[in-house]
């Protein structure tokens, strides 16, 4: 009798996580590789939240919570959509997870049927299809090149809505392009959803603070108020707070669905640890005095990158408007051979080529839905950035 179930084989292990646990593995072992692969901050997790937790440990709160977070947390939700969205939630319209992933997994499984279609803009997350196949449903994708900044249309979107479409899927700024929809552009997005009632959107806000160039922030829920109870706003404490290890995601959005999660959460993980809750209620609360020093050095870690590689060596590298990633394109190496006498067919082979011949991690773009293309982090240091920016022009001038 076969083990394992069928619909494993319908999701991969993620991309960039193995690509970032290859290059710690290197690393490990004494190479010296350029970790560009990481998507997380690489600044400590500030004092205060920390200090938060510790005083938590301390005071006993190290028991069960109540299954989508305490009430102290869901109240700081509701206080951080209003103060920086203009949105107003109640806590029986939050849930609280794992990490903004959990949140996204249990919506999935709460709402998709077998063959709903899921509607996911290319370049994307590399979990979004996955979690949507493994519920049962069809993810249709919307190519958004670099022609059109990596974001899809509102035409786009007409052109492929069908009786059967369930989500639409938006993240802003973008995993891995950084690409950060306006206004504008969300309005004209939501006029499309409001003619179809059975679309809803799932829209992934994690990276909503790192916008640059003074550019303003639209949370789509927010630009399009009447389709409040059509949505699900996904955001978390890992990227704003670099809080990535401590697992902390949250969502708002229509009740029926959140208490669907929480009763699905139930049944699988129970609560997020709670000290991973008092940490997060303090960072909600507390003050992001010390977010503009990040945002700048992040800004500064993009320019030089964009700098260095853009229209250099064969590369295209568009700057990005948020996030810490670039997605440079290799379009011009694909069909090259390496020194070593093995032909480039994919930006997977390309990856692969800078990893093993460079000591360069990086994510291929087919990871994203949109080649050939790859992701590069920003978030790690000038020193590595320098330095891995100096070996992947080397390893394009060495291409032929």
């Amino acid at each position: 009798m076969q083990l394992l179930a069928k619909r494993v084989d319908l999701i991969k292990p993620s991309p960039s996580v193995m690509a970032m646990s290859r290059a710690k593995e290197l690393i490990a072992a004494g190479q010296d590789i350029c970790n560009m692969a990481a998507g997380e901050p690489d600044f400590a997790t500030p004092r205060p939240i920390i200090d938060a937790a510790y005083q938590a440990l301390l005071a006993g709160e190290t028991k069960y919570t109540a299954v989508d977070g305490t009430r102290a947390l869901k109240d700081a939700i509701c206080e951080k959509f209003q103060r920086e969205n203009g949105l107003a939630y109640t806590p029986d319209r939050i849930s609280v997870g794992a990490g903004a992933k959990q949140v996204i997994f249990n919506a999935f499984a709460c709402s998709v049927e077998e063959g709903d279609e899921v509607i996911i803009p290319a370049p994307y997350w590399v979990s979004y299809p996955d979690i949507v196949q493994f519920n049962g449903g069809k993810p249709v994708f919307v190519v958004a090149p670099a022609s059109q900044g990596f974001k899809m249309t509102a035409e786009q979107l007409e052109s492929v809505v069908t009786p059967r479409s369930k989500w639409l899927v938006l993240n802003s700024p973008n995993n891995p392009s950084g690409a950060t929809f306006s206004r504008a552009e969300l309005l004209q997005i939501g006029q499309v959803v409001a003619r179809h009632p059975q679309l809803h959107v799932l829209t992934d806000e994690i990276y909503e603070h790192l916008i640059y160039d003074n550019a303003p922030y639209a949370s789509f829920a927010e630009v399009n108020p009447g389709l409040a109870d059509r949505t699900l706003t996904i955001n978390g404490v890992s990227k704003s707070f670099s809080m990535t290890g401590w697992r902390l995601g949250y969502g708002a959005g229509p009740r029926q669905l959140i208490k669907a999660m929480e009763k699905l959460q139930s049944q699988t993980s129970g609560n997020p640890a709670s000290v991973s809750q008092a940490a997060a209620l303090a960072a909600l609360k507390g003050s992001m005095d010390f977010f503009d020093e990040w945002r700048n050095e992040f800004r500064r870690r993009r320019d030089y990158i964009v700098e260095q590689l853009d229209g250099r060596e064969g590369l295209s590298c568009p700057k990005p408007a948020g996030a810490f990633y670039v997605y440079p394109s290799c379009a011009r190496h694909i069909g090259k051979t390496t020194p070593a006498g093995k032909r480039i067919e994919t930006d997977t082979g390309f990856v692969l080529y800078l990893l093993d011949e460079y000591k360069v991690a990086t994510v291929q773009g087919a990871a994203y839905g949109l080649s050939p293309s790859f992701r590069i982090s920003f978030a790690t240091s000038m020193n590595i950035i320098e330095e891995a920016c100096r070996r992947v022009l080397a390893a394009c001038a060495a291409l032929h």
